[in-house]
C-alpha cells in the first residue's frame, strides 16, 4: 500500500495509460480523481474504480475547467497529494511542413498547457501536503521519431519543463518527474496497428524496438508511476524515468524480406 491515504488528482485517466495508473494508484491504496474530457469511459472508469473515486468531466486546455476540477477535488477530500499529467494527443503523424496551424495549437494546449493549468491551480494544494507532481513524457522527446515532428517536440518540451519545476518546487519539499514510455499496448496503438497494411509483421517491429523482446501493456508504466509517486522515490526529483524495455539502447536488429537489418544499414 505504497499510496495508503493519497489523493491523487490524474488527468487523462480514463483510457490507455491512464487508466492502468488509475487501477494501480487505487490498489495502492490511493482516493483517485480521475479527469478526463470523454463522458463514457469516465464513468466506466469510476464505476470499475468504486464510489470512494471521483469523476471530472474536464478539457485540460480549458482553465476554467481545470480550476474547478481542482476546487471539486478539495472540496470531495480536503487536500491533494499528487497530480499526475497523463492527459495527452499524439496526432496527427506528419512532418513538420505538412503539420497545420490548428494541429499544431491543439497539440501544444492539451500536452503542455494542460500541465500549465493543473500545476498553477493546484500548487497551493501541493505545497500544503508537501505533495509532487508526475508527467507523462515520451521516449521520443529524447530520441524523436520520424513522420510525428509537433508531437516530438511537446514532449521534448516535457522534459524540459519537468525538470525546471523540480528546482522552481524543490523549496516546498515538492517533487517533479515524469515517465517516458516507449511503444505501449493502448486502445490507440491497437488501432493503428489494426489499420497498417501488414499487421503481423508491424506487431512484429513493436516487439523488436524494445531489447526485452515485447511491447508491454500499460501496466508497467503504472507500476513506476506508482514508485514515484510513492515515498520511495523521496530523494528523486527532476528524473526522466525511461520506461521503454531498453528501446533508447544501441543498434537494434529489425526483419526486412527475411534478412535482419539493423539501424543505420
Amino acid at each position: 500500500m505504497l499510496l495508503a491515504n493519497k489523493v491523487i488528482f490524474l488527468t487523462g485517466g480514463s483510457m490507455g495509460i491512464g487508466y492502468e495508473c488509475a487501477r494501480k494508484y487505487v490498489e495502492a491504496g490511493a482516493k483517485v480523481v480521475v479527469v478526463a474530457n470523454e463522458a463514457s469511459s469516465l464513468d466506466g472508469t469510476v464505476k470499475e474504480l468504486g464510489n470512494e473515486h471521483l469523476g471530472i468531466l474536464c478539457d485540460v486546455s480549458k482553465p476554467e475547467e481545470v480550476k474547478d476540477a481542482i476546487a471539486q477535488t478539495l472540496r470531495r477530500y480536503g487536500k491533494i497529494d499528487a497530480i499526475h499529467n497523463n492527459a495527452g494527443i499524439a496526432a496527427p503523424s506528419k512532418p513538420l511542413h505538412l503539420t497545420t496551424d490548428d494541429e499544431w495549437e491543439l497539440l501544444f494546449e492539451v500536452n503542455l498547457k494542460g500541465i500549465y493549468h493543473t500545476t498553477k491551480y493546484g500548487l497551493d494544494a501541493l505545497i500544503a501536503t508537501r505533495g509532487c507532481i508526475l508527467n507523462t513524457s515520451s521516449l521520443v522527446g529524447e530520441i524523436g521519431q520520424e513522420n510525428h515532428a509537433a508531437y516530438t517536440a511537446t514532449k521534448g518540451a516535457v522534459n524540459s519543463l519537468t525538470k525546471s519545476m523540480a528546482l522552481d518546487y524543490a523549496p516546498y519539499h515538492i517533487r517533479v518527474n515524469a515517465l517516458a514510455p516507449a511503444a505501449v499496448w493502448t486502445p490507440m496503438l491497437r488501432k493503428w496497428n489494426s489499420e497498417q497494411e501488414d499487421e503481423a509483421s508491424m506487431e512484429e517491429y513493436l516487439r523488436n524496438i524494445h531489447p526485452l523482446g515485447y511491447c508491454p501493456e500499460g501496466d508497467v508504466i503504472a507500476d513506476a508511476g506508482v514508485f514515484l509517486l510513492s515515498e520511495k522515490a523521496r530523494f528523486i526529483t527532476g528524473c526522466i524515468l525511461q520506461v521503454s524495455g531498453g528501446a533508447e539502447l544501441g543498434y537494434r536488429s529489425l526483419m526486412n524480406g527475411g534478412r535482419k537489418v539493423y539501424r543505420g544499414e
